[in-house]
């Protein structure tokens, strides 16, 4: 079990983050970010499992600079209001807060980043913006096609559902045409397969990905 602590961006925006401590001494150092649905018991619970694997992790609560302590669940209702955040929320203020996270955890040795959904649109984002990244395992970011010209300066391992209709397989073409020095997984699932409290989970898939990402940060960080 984790706990929440505060952070502070260079800006000087103060927001929350979970973090998550291994058993022992850490491999380095992870920052999980967030769906569109906060730091919420999924998210916990995503964190809480790499900190299992030895990892430090800290979970920044992206969307407090628009409404702090959100977090909610998958109901249509629930999901239109993220949809509402996410839509007044800046990717460019995104990696100010992931700056401070991996800042908070350069203690831990090599950090990575793994994201989720509009997270994993911040985790591609991170790779090219974000100093101090070993790695960077996006998970079906629905943004990153529009953001394909943007370059990495870490090793990433992109995670894609061939099912996704909000990422179509000509776009994720864009994005693996654009950047084929890294790894593309197509799994044969939905958006936001990863999660095991939304309808579109895919168990297998799920393992797959984690596992991948798993051996990714054990060959970048750890």
């Amino acid at each position: 079990m984790g706990s929440m602590i505060e952070l502070t961006a260079a800006d000087g925006h103060k927001f929350s983050a979970y973090k998550a401590e291994p058993a022992g001494k850490p491999r380095g150092g992870l920052v999980v970010v967030m769906e569109i649905f906060g730091v919420n018991s999924h998210i916990r619970s995503v964190a809480d499992g790499y900190a299992a694997d030895g990892y430090l992790v800290i979970a920044p609560a992206m969307f407090d600079r628009v409404q702090r302590g959100y977090e909610c669940g998958y109901t249509p209702p629930e999901i239109e209001v993220s949809r509402g955040l996410m839509q007044k929320a800046s990717l460019d203020d995104a990696i100010k807060d992931v700056t401070a996270a991996v800042q908070a955890l350069q203690g831990a040795g090599k950090t990575g980043i793994v994201g989720y959904c509009w997270g994993g649109t911040v985790a591609w984002k991170a790779a090219a913006e974000v100093a101090g990244l070993s790695c960077s395992s996006p998970h079906y970011g629905g943004g990153i096609p529009n953001n394909a010209a943007l370059q990495a300066k870490c090793p990433v391992m992109f995670h894609w559902g061939e099912k996704d209709q909000g990422i179509p397989m000509d776009a994720v073409a864009k994005v693996k045409a654009a950047h084929p020095q890294w790894q593309h997984h197509i799994y044969p699932a939905g958006h936001g397969f990863n999660c095991d409290q939304r309808g579109s989970y895919d168990a297998a898939s799920a393992k797959l990905a984690r596992e991948r990402t798993l051996e990714f940060l054990r060959k970048h960080i750890g």
